[in-house]
């Protein structure tokens, strides 16, 4: 049984003002300069009538409504979230300490979902097994290693499933997706080889579902030496920006989309694909040119190139098809047009993105995204901003300007500032962007309303097998089901079942939808954004939600001195690029 709401809400404020205060030493992040970046999670009644309507955004709140915030002491942190309050029992009030534009299609991510306050509490910061959301489906039991079994929820505020039961199951092979697509045994699978579209195409059985995700594949390389001159990550040759530039020019990047990936695929000018507003301005990616190459190394002091490694890990992507086969080929070109030696190793998937993502990786990696919501920032903040290691030490060159574009709302106004930014990337090489890979999904021809949308899984309860269970196979497991701490596809697939964030994307596109949030409105200049809550939804556990979860759920990724800032790795990624820096954050 979960304590009174009330009485959480007072625990959780004490909790959090003692993190403040210094913290204990298990704190994740905690700080004992209460001068410097604090925040305080404070818990006041707030008086007023209730609300006469849904969405109205006035005070809908009884007299002993604790009302949950946090807050930095102040913006010089670097971050652009200032504070979080719940403003009334169904209203957030997000301060910015710098214009945000585009927060709405950042709070739509499935990152930034909402769970009970007491039930992240109760976990200790880290429901990794056992979210409680209230999403369309509740999660009812994970067979670690086979399947995970969701259970339609009847109470779900929205129009619930027309089946009882969801399955997730994975598989790595295309081509044992396929198999059992064919046999029926699952309703839907993704990322299809580019070998079988064909083969779906004229199978009156099954339907071909084209994915829309605008998605890159990069060859990175982590460029980063201590104070002694050593690398705690990457080889120490890729400190040398010509070594870098030599891998750009020296990788035939219309050969691996031309042999590995499928029709409608291309390589990559720049970083962001050109269908993202601002993607493509400022100068396209140098050609293909080996000799350049060479004596690029040759002038770095590498006449005869140097031995490194190639990571990966086997989990099929639409920017990453046959992930095997494609690391080969680039250990083949590396060894031909630069005489590098590169050995091929594969990692399983979840220490290869805490390795690559962190910066630890000495060598070449193979990763890639796909887009999570339609700006140009998805892409760029995420990879280049100033608290992003994987690359090694952040280039002011590359995030001064980012962090300048983000601040401005118009598109046009925003081209120039871009334009610098991308020709910034290009000339410093963090990495080398290799294509924007075509991909597609395929469902047996029963299913109706199959979909696969642009900007995040299916929205399962919106498509109607005509029976009682349906089936799903992604390319691999979850980590964990607490995506404010996770960034890989599979987690953040199985958590938008569960768990809704504030907004969310269309179907069809990438237009924001109500989710618990019926509207979020921004002031004049984008620095106070107001979310107004839908009431009378529930969760799963039976609790009912309210500001209050929206303010926890938040505080618990944002703040890094937070008691409740356990989660997985601990890193909360999204949580610390997205809004450029954590609360705390001890770096």
């Amino acid at each position: 049984m979960f304590a009174s709401r009330r009485f959480y809400a007072l625990l959780l404020a004490l909790a959090l003002v003692a993190s403040a205060c210094g913290g204990s030493d298990d704190d994740a992040g905690g700080t004992d300069d209460v001068d410097a970046e604090t925040t305080e999670t404070t818990a006041e009644a707030t008086d007023g009538e209730e609300a006469e309507g849904e969405g109205d955004g006035e005070a809908a709140s009884s007299g002993d409504f604790e009302a949950a915030s946090v807050a930095a002491a102040n913006c010089d942190y670097g971050g652009k979230i200032q504070s979080i309050e719940a403003t009334a029992q169904y209203e957030v009030t997000f301060s910015m300490c710098s214009p945000v534009p585009a927060f709405r299609q950042i709070a739509a991510f499935t990152p930034f979902g909402i769970q009970p306050a007491e039930h992240i509490e109760a976990s200790g910061g880290a429901p990794l097994d056992e979210p409680i959301g209230t999403g369309p489906f509740m999660l009812d039991e994970w067979s670690r290693g086979d399947q995970i079994v969701f259970a339609r929820n009847d109470s779900y505020w929205g129009d619930a499933a027309p089946f009882e039961t969801l399955v997730i199951r994975w598989a790595t092979e295309g081509a044992a997706r396929l198999l059992e697509l064919q046999s029926g045994t699952v309703d839907q699978i993704t990322n299809l080889s580019p070998d079988d579209f064909e083969t779906v195409q004229g199978d009156s059985n099954l339907t071909f579902l084209p994915v829309a995700n605008p998605n890159t594949l990069y060859l990175a390389m982590t460029a980063q030496l201590d104070a002694n001159g050593e690398s705690p990550g990457g080889d120490t040759v890729f400190a040398d920006p010509l070594v870098r530039q030599a891998v750009a020019v020296g990788i035939d990047r219309q050969r691996i989309v031309d042999n590995f990936f499928p029709e409608g695929s291309e390589v990559a000018s720049h970083f962001t694909p050109c269908s993202i507003p601002n993607g493509c301005e400022g100068d396209a990616w140098p050609d293909f040119n080996a000799e350049d190459g060479k004596a690029l190394l040759a002038e770095a002091g590498f006449p005869d190139g140097f031995e490194t490694t190639i990571y990966y890990r086997d989990v099929f992507r639409g920017y990453l098809p046959e992930p095997s086969v494609v690391a080969v080929e680039f250990q083949t070109q590396l060894k031909e047009n630069l005489n590098i030696d590169a050995e091929v190793v594969v990692m399983e998937s979840g220490e290869f993105i805490d390795e690559s993502s962190n910066g630890r990786l000495d060598g070449f990696y193979l990763l890639g995204w796909g887009a999570d919501y339609p700006h140009v920032t998805n892409f760029l903040d995420f990879h280049f901003s100033k608290s992003n290691p994987q690359f090694g030490d952040p280039h002011p060159e590359i995030y001064e300007l980012l962090e300048e574009g983000s601040q401005i709302a118009d598109d046009a106004d925003a081209q120039p500032v871009y334009a610098n930014a991308n020709n910034a990337i290009s000339g410093l090489v963090p990495m080398v962007p290799i294509a924007h890979g075509a991909s597609a999904s395929a469902t047996l021809a029963s299913v109706e309303n199959a979909h696969f949308r642009p900007f995040g899984a299916p929205l399962f309860h919106r498509t109607d097998p005509g029976k009682d269970t349906f089936v799903y196979m992604q390319n691999a497991e979850p980590i964990s089901l607490y995506c404010a701490d996770e960034t890989d596809g599979e987690s953040l697939a199985a958590c938008q079942q569960v768990v809704e964030p504030l907004l969310g994307y269309a179907i069809d596109s990438g237009a924001i939808e109500p989710r618990l949030a019926t509207e979020c409105n921004g002031n004049e200049d984008a620095t106070v954004w107001t979310c107004t809550l839908r009431e009378g939804v529930t969760f799963h556990d039976g609790s009912s939600f309210d500001a209050n979860d929206v303010v926890v759920s938040w505080a618990a990724g944002i703040d890094a001195a937070n008691p409740l800032h356990v989660g997985n790795t601990g890193a909360f990624e999204y949580y610390s690029y997205l809004w450029d820096a954590l609360i705390n954050s001890e770096e």
